[in-house]
């Protein structure tokens, strides 16, 4: 009976955690929402009363 050899090669993945990366995120999806609401306020204040 023939034998094999098998080799298991494992790997190790490190994720990275830049906070300066995390950080910037951060500000542009805050920035994001931000304008989003912006958008919401402008739309509520002023161009729903102009309909009525």
């Amino acid at each position: 009976m023939e034998q094999q050899n098998v080799e298991i090669e494992k790997k190790s993945v490190e994720q990275k955690y830049d906070k300066g990366m995390v950080a910037s995120t951060f500000i542009k999806y805050a920035a994001y929402i931000v304008l989003f609401f912006g958008f919401l306020y402008f739309i509520v204040r002023y161009v729903f009363p102009a309909f009525q």
